[in-house]
């Protein structure tokens, strides 16, 4: 009985697999399975539709896109080689992302945990959320030239939106519940939003981080279109310019690898600091 109460008592979900006979339905329905039908899915049909020119010469099949790439590693551009315009886009993303981030997270959870700042801020906030971040393009050449910091502050502005309001609502949604057990067990203030809001906030911040990056990408590739001699959003402007589709789409991949490397990195340290998060579908 005590064994029993102490494992009620630690909240301990523990996951246990069975072994299933194998079936047709369970092979369909296997995760993996469902991902290497989705990817080659969509592989026939980016073949074929660029094999029957349904998009005139505009579109490369995979291969000449994959030999493209190998092409890459193997040439300079610019004076540089495939990994330093890979670099100078990577860099200009943390860079601008870890300024949005580190502005717009603090902010959002002192306009959910105070009311003042959140009177004081909310409005002008409201203000700036709508506004497309590529609307900044002009205005930041004006104030900073067309080196660095414009490519950056660029990137800041879309990164710090989605920061705020993940964090924002990420304490918004907290159970009052969970604050009560803390004013019951004797806690103050300060252990409210210690032991509480920030632990029960981190899944809403991860969130709003991918977000972030996930613009943040967009942004510097735009970014990049204007006065860049390095990068990979030069790249695929340049294969625009020559009319290689298959540069273009090269660039993209690239972009696509680099970026998912980034989320995988991402959602580990999620999972490690937010061990209790479940994920999708499991029960």
């Amino acid at each position: 009985m005590s064994t029993a109460n102490s494992s009620v008592a630690d909240e301990i979900v523990i996951q246990v697999k069975e072994k299933k006979d194998f079936s047709l339905i369970s092979l369909i329905t296997n995760e993996y399975f469902l991902y290497v039908v989705s990817f080659t899915g969509f592989m026939l049909v980016w073949h074929y539709v660029a094999e029957l020119r349904l998009l005139g010469n505009s579109l490369a099949t995979p291969m000449e896109t994959l030999r493209e790439m190998e092409r890459l590693m193997t040439v300079k551009l610019a004076g540089k080689n495939l990994l330093q315009h890979i670099w100078a886009s990577t860099r200009r993303v943390f860079v601008g992302f870890g300024i949005g981030a580190a502005l717009g997270i603090p902010l959002g959870l002192f306009m959910a945990l105070n009311r003042y700042v959140n009177a004081f801020c909310k409005s002008l906030f409201d203000l700036l959320k709508p506004m497309p971040p590529l609307a900044w393009i002009s205005v930041a050449i004006l104030w900073f030239g067309i080196g660095e910091s414009s490519k950056i502050f660029i990137i800041v502005i879309g990164a710090f939106v989605p920061c705020v309001l993940n964090a924002y609502s990420g304490v918004r949604i907290i159970e009052e519940e969970l604050y009560d057990v803390v004013r019951v067990l004797g806690g103050n203030r300060w252990q409210e939003i210690i032991q509480v809001s920030f632990p029960a906030a981190l899944p809403a911040l991860f969130a709003g981080i991918q977000i972030s990056l996930s613009i943040s990408w967009t942004c510097v590739l735009a970014a990049e279109l204007v006065s860049a001699r390095a990068g990979l959003g030069w790249i695929i402007i340049r294969g625009m310019k020559m009319s290689k589709p298959e540069l273009v789409l090269g660039g993209m991949v690239i972009i696509a690898i680099v970026a998912t490397m980034v989320t995988l990195m991402v959602t580990g340290l999620e999972k490690f600091l937010c061990p209790w998060k479940r994920n999708p579908g499991n029960n």
